[in-house]
């Protein structure tokens, strides 16, 4: 399949370089039983794990495709390839063992280097499956789990199939059962009673083959009292034909508990970037979703927390960026069902050119949940004449006690503030970039410094012949 000409393209796709890499396995196309069982008989998986893949396969053929959002027409399945399998080595401690020119993907992202500067420990997949994952010593002596999902499944049965699959089932949505039959790679991830992991974890997840579907499936449990920060990354190669992410997200945050979970994708724009994430979150815990979307074709991602005990609180950050023939359609859902819970929303959106952006959101408070609160701010920021935003929140309230509030605002930017910017020196570019970074700063600044500079520099990237 012909790949776009990335040197035309300058600076903005430096990290959709294609890796000559030779897979050791590549599925047959379309998602069938015979490709189940191959995934599965790859894995060398339990019987238990074929039978819930195969149950999810005929939940997702029966589901019908969701006509609610953004349009999906140009999605063949049938055409994917849902399993690549890039070398025989799973799971790495060490980036010497995993095979030379994919460990030169890595380096070239960066990612060994911010492994040993700022991270406790660092997963990283390959098409289908995590080719490395370790943990600093000293937290795997206080017993943090940090492993290859597959290793979890195998090494921790008991404690992986006490949440596997409970926080989003099979049932839940069309694209979740895709990713309950067709899940490969991801982290396990489990933090003990009391456990404080000071420095994040991060997975990165590289897409290299063309007309391919990823499907990651990440599940973390932080246990009472426990505090860790998971950060995930995602690229791929810049072709002209269409690829899927379909990833799902599992997060069980115990009683007295803080977990954050921050994405930063930057897919490629021809990439369908469809994810169900959310978290479960017990008394007096917080939880915190920080998402950032600037690629893919087609997002459609709305991180979710379900507060259940008193006490319970959630904060949902996001950022999404549409260029011309990219629809992002993002947001967040909070379910408030206990009292004295809370949550906050912050959304950020600019459209540039034709770029679509759309909020979607829900707030929902259950009957009994006396004194909850929720707020939601949504933000958009119109760069061109063109460009286009949408906002379509849901509020449900069943809770007389409760208080929830709700504003949006649209603004573009002024040729007054250009004009002044210009009288500093900048260029017009550099001058709506700056206004750009100020409208996201709110979010960016919650960021760790390095991920805050790396977000400031694509969204330099992505505003360069903004203007003029």
């Amino acid at each position: 399949m012909s790949q776009v000409d990335l040197k035309a393209l300058g600076e903005e796709y430096k990290y959709h370089f294609v890796d000559e890499v030779k897979p050791v396995f590549v599925a047959e196309r379309g998602l069938t039983r015979r490709v189940i069982e191959a995934i599965s008989y790859h894995k060398g998986e339990p019987e238990w794990m074929l039978k819930f893949r195969l149950r999810a396969l005929e939940i997702f053929q029966k589901k019908p495709m969701p006509t609610w959002g953004p349009d999906l027409s140009g999605l063949d399945l049938d055409h994917l390839v849902y399993y690549v399998k890039p070398a025989e080595v799973r799971d790495a401690k060490s980036w010497e063992e995993i095979p030379e020119e994919i460990r030169r993907t890595y380096e070239r992202l960066g990612i060994p280097e911010a492994e040993r500067k700022v991270l406790a420990g660092v997963g990283a997949q390959y098409d289908s499956e995590m080719v490395y994952h370790r943990v600093r010593e000293e937290l795997e002596r206080q017993g943090v789990i940090f492993v290859a999902i597959e290793e979890g499944m195998k090494k921790y049965e008991d404690l992986f199939r006490e949440y596997f699959a409970k926080v989003v089932p099979p049932e839940d949505n069309k694209f979740a059962a895709l990713n309950s039959a067709a899940w490969s790679g991801g982290s396990f991830v489990y933090i003990p009673p009391g456990v404080k992991v000071e420095l994040p974890l991060q997975a990165y997840f590289r897409v290299n083959t063309p007309e391919f579907g990823q499907f990651e499936r990440t599940l973390i449990i932080v246990d009472e009292g426990a505090e860790v920060h998971y950060i995930e990354g995602c690229t791929a190669p810049m072709y002209s034909t269409e690829s899927l992410h379909t990833g799902v997200i599992e997060i069980v945050v115990k009683r007295g508990a803080r977990s954050r979970y921050t994405t930063i994708q930057n897919w490629s724009t021809n990439m369908y970037n469809l994810v169900t994430q959310r978290a479960l979150v017990y008394g007096d815990a917080y939880h915190e979703w920080l998402d950032g979307n600037l690629g893919s074709k087609v997002t459609m991602k709305y991180p979710s927390s379900y507060l259940l005990e008193p006490g319970a609180r959630t904060e949902i950050l996001s950022i999404a960026f549409a260029k011309t023939g990219q629809h992002q359609d993002t947001g967040a859902k909070i379910v408030l069902g206990a009292p004295h819970t809370s949550g906050t929303i912050v959304s950020k959106s600019i459209s540039k050119g034709e770029g679509r952006a759309s909020y979607r959101g829900l707030v929902k408070v259950l009957e009994g949940a006396k004194g909850a609160k929720a707020n939601v701010e949504c933000d958009a920021l119109l760069i061109d004449p063109e460009s286009r935003t949408d906002t379509y929140p849901y509020i449900e309230i069943e809770e007389d006690t409760a208080h929830v509030g709700h504003e949006a605002t649209v603004s573009k930017i002024n040729d007054e503030q250009i004009f002044y910017l210009q009288t500093r020196g900048l260029k017009e570019d550099e001058a709506a970039a700056l206004i750009v970074r100020g409208f996201i700063e709110p979010i960016a600044k919650e960021l760790p410094l390095e991920y805050a500079v790396e977000l400031n520099r694509l969204i330099e990237l992505e505003m360069e012949g903004s203007v003029g």
